[in-house]
């Protein structure tokens, strides 16, 4: 969805009370079943060549990846990531106390849910087996958290 009713939140043509209005047309207990909400910024005109000339990896390399992530989840648990159930999370995204103290305070921060809150446990634990990882790690939460965008926007437009 866009992020304002114009379209782009920082064009300045909305107010945070439209922006917000428009946003919380999404409930929240639906808003927690997303697990990868992604902000896709404007591309300047300028940079779009820049853009394309640094394409990262290939999608051979990232489908490679994707298999032995997939393949490894299966082996671990005899399912993927996102059917695990609250206590087969527990015991497969288990972490380090200053990373648990970590992802609370972004919870509290962000306003999240404890199923919201599961959902990004499970995503970092996706993103540490695409990194071969035998543990979630910090920077493995971080990136889960940066898919909360729109949980990120909304807490952004309450505070202002």
């Amino acid at each position: 969805m866009n992020p304002s009713p114009t379209g782009s939140l920082n064009d300045g043509r909305s107010s945070c009370e439209q922006i917000l209005r428009y946003l919380n047309r999404i409930s929240g207990p639906f808003l927690d079943r997303i697990d990868l909400q992604v902000d896709v910024p404007k591309l300047p005109s300028n940079d779009f060549s820049e853009q394309v000339k640094s394409r990262g990896e290939s999608s051979q390399v990232v489908r490679k990846r994707v298999i032995q992530a997939h393949q490894l989840q299966l082996n671990r648990c005899g399912k993927t990531n996102s059917q695990l159930g609250s206590k087969e999370v527990e015991v497969q995204c288990v972490l380090i106390k200053e990373d648990q103290l970590f992802l609370q305070q972004a919870v509290e921060k962000l306003g999240l849910s404890l199923r919201t809150y599961h959902r990004v446990l499970k995503v970092s634990r996706t993103i540490a087996d695409l990194d071969q990882a035998p543990t979630i790690s910090r920077k493995h939460l971080a990136e889960a958290l940066n898919y909360r965008a729109f949980d990120r926007m909304l807490a952004q437009l309450s505070n202002v």
